[in-house]
């Protein structure tokens, strides 16, 4: 109907709090009535139409205006008592979810300035429904899509809490002060909407005083939707955003601060002007087709269809700043940046989401002076031994180095011993040697980036490989080839041991040789195939330090020399482990420390054994590698070295066996060869030539009595043959003239010769033996 101005009203029905809740109608209503009286007093706006606000009754109880019951029941009363109302104006989230859901059914546009909810940003649910208030999602832009932005810079979320209603007891369990979980590495992103002084307020719910709480919360970041213009710039409505606030306390005659709803008022007031812009726009979109905002009902779409599409294009200047809504109808507002600074709020900068524009005031202020990075550092660096590990170690590995020269030098020294040459001194002399090779690979062992370039690291890759080949090779080498000899000789039968006695020395060096020989012909082979090199490792990330580290070759396992040199080496120690078990009840003066050599071989393979599969599952931690390979290297080396040697010189010591050898060696003159072994061996090799002849004469005797068995039978038939003849030839008929038997031959007697032949000889005497005999055999 046509009002005293000559115009037509255009009815807005508003379902608001009049009197408290959130947002309270205490400062909205002042500021909508405002917004109708500056539109209403413009002629460029609406020209033929004065905007008219109907809302329900004001004596609504406190807290009953966001209640959606009551909203129901005013709604119903709205729409179905006249005047007709062009648009709706629902306060609350939750009473504007009800009226927005149910607005279709009249057609009806949906225009709220308090409802925050996310929620309402469904256009399928709540196709007519705009608002100038931003959802609450508007500061938190990274929200939604939190998780993944999380996983992808690598960080883990240690603790999580969540809410659907009262968010008392999650926020209870965060316990932040407690835990410790603030300072120069945290910051905390808190809701603006709090007072100022809200940690101060003493809560007998909290366990925390006042000063633990400014504690905790010092420096903290706060981000709250812009509802006042920070700028000082003129709005639609001709006044700046300070003179719209000075207006309002005006009208309203009290403090802001205990006026519900003031922070929403400057969104009520472009609310209002946002929807006359709207309906301006709307009017002559109608003009051009015949219509008029007068013909408005509950059942013309195609009036709400205009006005819908002005709305959605609206684009002005507000006291609330850039008034702007997104496709799902929400309010495009600014974002203010707030920190806690000595228990004071200060402005830090606003964020244009319309525009995507920050603007900062450089005015921020950290704990410990910087803030903490928002993403991961990484930091590049490589890994270095420690380097009290590699000097314990080193020592260790020279002190065994001293050992072992000590040891060599004992046993050239003492090589004319008949105790020390009884066990293959040489085979001994190459073990130290061995040891040596094998103590010194533990200093290029432990080299890395950290004493060496890049450059060097071939020739010390080269120099570990070689040292602890051709170590192992003289050390474990010259001990296998002993208890190889050992079984060999010792476990045969008994008719191949007469052969195998006379092994000469020499065999065994060639033996050791043989097992240098081919590591050499490997080593360089798979020097000039696949030489070494290093290789960068990436690990993993411990605090933002991205750990690099180089090893020694690639793939070890799987190129055929190094393949070949390990597993030949494998075998080596396995087959060791089994001839020592063997020969563990052999005793042998050949050689007489092949026991000890036994537990040296059986330390050393278990070791080694032990070592190689740890070392490579350790290979990415440079200090536990280092430690279980120098270590290995170091105590097998040792223990060889002790088990070896030390006895050899404890007996030395303590029976002076070296000082009666070299007595007895003065007085006779004879040399080191014409031992008690040498005159044994040259006995029993006599005593085999006698055996042989012995054999020859019995044979011989053998054949003499056969053929005087013989003659004895043929003279017997002759004398049965011719009996008178026989008488004739007799001298006296009394005597017998039967020839006399023959002098029987000496046989003879084995012992005897034994005891010619035997080193006993002197003990039994002369008298046992008879000297003459011995030259009737020869003859």
């Amino acid at each position: 109907p046509s009002v005293g101005t000559g115009k037509k009203a255009v009815h807005v029905g508003a379902l608001f709090p009049m009197s408290g809740g959130w947002p309270g109608g205490q400062a909205c209503l002042p500021a909508v009535r405002m917004a109708l009286e500056d539109i209403n007093n413009r002629r460029d706006i609406l020209p033929d139409y004065e905007l008219r606000l109907i809302h329900h009754d004001s004596k609504v109880r406190e807290g009953m205006g966001c209640d959606p019951g009551q909203a129901t029941k005013y709604l119903y009363e709205l729409l179905y008592n006249d005047p007709i109302k062009i648009i709706l104006m629902p306060g609350c989230s939750s009473v504007s979810t009800l009226v927005a859901e149910a607005a279709r059914m009249w057609n009806l546009i949906v225009l709220s300035y308090g409802s925050s909810s996310p929620a309402l940003s469904n256009r399928q649910r709540f196709p007519t429904f705009f608002r100038t208030h931003p959802p609450a999602t508007l500061p938190n832009p990274t929200l939604d899509d939190l998780d993944q932005r999380v996983k992808e810079a690598g960080l883990e979320i240690t603790f999580r809490q969540s809410f659907f209603s009262d968010p008392a007891a999650p926020v209870r369990n965060l316990k932040v002060y407690k835990e410790k979980l603030y300072g120069k590495k945290y910051v905390w992103f808190l809701i603006g909407w709090y007072a100022d002084n809200w940690f101060r307020i003493k809560d007998p719910a909290i366990n925390c005083t006042e000063a633990e709480m400014a504690e905790a919360v010092e420096g903290h970041v706060t981000t709250e939707i812009v509802m006042l213009n920070p700028e000082n710039t003129r709005s639609i409505s001709n006044m700046t955003s300070q003179e719209f606030i000075e207006k309002l306390q005006k009208r309203l005659g009290k403090n802001p601060e205990e006026t519900g709803g003031f922070q929403e008022a400057p969104l009520a007031y472009d609310a209002i002007w946002a929807l006359a812009l709207a309906l301006n726009k709307t009017s002559a979109e109608l003009v051009k087709k015949g219509l008029r905002l007068e013909d408005f009902n509950y059942n013309n779409k195609n009036i709400t269809d205009e006005i819908y599409r002005a709305l959605n294009s609206s684009a002005f200047e507000g006291v609330s700043g850039h008034v702007v809504f997104d496709a799902s109808g929400s309010r495009m507002a600014w974002t203010l940046i707030e920190q806690l600074q000595g228990g004071v709020y200060k402005k830090i900068g606003y964020y244009d989401s319309t525009k995507d524009n920050l603007s900062w005031y450089n005015n921020d202020k950290w704990i410990g002076g910087a803030p903490p990075a928002d993403y991961t550092k990484v930091i590049t660096t490589f890994r270095f031994l420690s380097q009290k590990l590699f000097i314990s170690v080193s020592v260790l590995a020279s002190l065994g180095i001293l050992l072992a020269i000590i040891c060599l030098a004992f046993n050239i020294y003492n090589g004319h011993v008949r105790y020390i040459q009884n066990s293959q001194p040489y085979l001994n002399n190459m073990t130290a040697v061995g040891c040596t090779l094998a103590l010194a690979a533990v200093f290029p062992l432990g080299l890395d980036g950290y004493h060496i370039g890049p450059g060097l690291f071939p020739f010390v890759c080269q120099a570990r490989l070689w040292l602890l080949g051709l170590g192992f090779s003289l050390a474990y080498g010259s001990m296998f080839t002993k208890i190889w000899w050992v079984h060999t000789v010792f476990t045969k039968k008994e008719e191949k041991k007469e052969k195998r006695k006379t092994l000469e020395p020499w065999k065994l060096y060639a033996t050791v040789g043989l097992l240098v020989g081919l590591d050499v012909v490997t080593l360089i082979i798979w020097q000039i195939v696949d030489p070494l090199h290093r290789t960068i490792e990436v690990g993993q990330c411990w605090g933002g330090v991205l750990a690099m580290w180089g090893s020694l070759f690639d793939h070890p396992w799987l190129f055929p020399p190094p393949g070949i040199f390990y597993g030949f080496k494998g075998l080596l120690l396995l087959l060791g482990i089994f001839l020592a078990y063997e020969t563990k009840s052999v005793s042998t003066e050949k050689i007489n420390d092949h026991r000890a050599v036994g537990m040296a071989i059986y330390n050393v393979a278990v070791l080694c054994l032990i070592t190689a599969p740890v070392t490579m599952i350790l290979s990415s931690q440079q200090d536990a590698a280092f430690a279980f390979a120098s270590l290995a290297v170091v105590f097998s080396s040792y223990i060889t070295l002790v088990v070896l040697f030390v006895p050899k010189m404890r007996r030395l010591i303590t029976r002076g066996e070296w000082q009666s050898e070299q007595q007895d060696t003065m007085k006779t003159g004879s040399s080191t060869n014409n031992n008690e072994e040498e005159k044994s061996r040259l006995l029993e090799k006599e005593n085999r030539e006698l055996e042989k002849i012995i054999a020859e004469k019995e044979e011989r005797v053998s054949e003499l009595r056969q053929q005087l068995q013989d003659r004895q039978q043929l003279q017997s038939r002759r004398r049965s043959s011719n009996p008178s003849h026989e008488a004739d030839n007799h001298f006296s008929p009394g005597l017998s003239t039967a020839p006399a038997p023959p002098a029987p031959f000496y046989q003879p007697n084995l012992p005897l010769v034994r005891c010619l032949v035997s080193e006993q000889a002197d003990k039994l005497g002369r008298g046992n033996c008879d000297g003459s005999r011995v030259h009737l055999l020869y003859k």
